[in-house]
């Protein structure tokens, strides 16, 4: 079965974005194939504030045949046509997009809807790349209030810009 993979750059204070849904701190790292990242996932799962920065000129498209879903309950299907619009995150439409995953699926970015989705044991790894960043306030990674969980280090790495990579597996939901 396709895993679901929460994939997600972070300042070191714990932040994916800057107060104002910034990205523009992102150290970028020669040594990371980001074809080798894209090529691993064909199904894509994100929130609509995710998907907007996705339509923004200069951002790279997603990888050609890949499926898209956005989690929203105000974008209009009929207004983005080749994403599918999920209304909410349930057990059913979190199955449908398991089913579609030929590969992995990357929840992209978004703490509201990684906090959701690991409440609901949806999420099979958290591949977290720690920049080399301090941003002293932003979008932080989990959102609040988060669910606990119990995690594995699977691999790590670290490169010569600072970035660290950690990869863990979701092992259980803590009580």
């Amino acid at each position: 079965m396709p895993r679901v993979r929460y994939r997600v750059a972070m300042s070191l204070d714990g932040y994916i974005s800057g107060p104002r849904g910034e990205i523009d701190w992102i150290v970028a790292d020669p040594a990371i194939d980001f074809g080798a990242v894209f090529g691993q996932c064909d199904t894509f799962l994100m929130g609509r504030r995710t998907f907007e920065l996705t339509l923004q000129p200069g951002s790279p498209p997603f990888p050609p045949g890949s499926k898209v879903f956005v989690v929203s309950r105000t974008l209009r299907p009929a207004d983005h046509p080749t994403v599918t619009v999920l209304t909410e995150v349930s057990p059913t439409s979190l199955a449908k997009v398991r089913a579609v995953a030929g590969k992995d699926v990357w929840l992209f970015g978004g703490g509201e809807l990684f906090r959701s989705l690991i409440g609901q044991h949806f999420v099979d790894t958290v591949e977290v790349a720690i920049m080399p960043v301090i941003l002293g306030g932003g979008v932080p990674m989990a959102g609040h209030p988060a669910k606990s969980a119990r995690l594995r280090l699977m691999t790590h790495k670290i490169y010569d810009s600072g970035i660290v990579t950690l990869e863990y597996a979701v092992e259980s939901l803590a009580v």
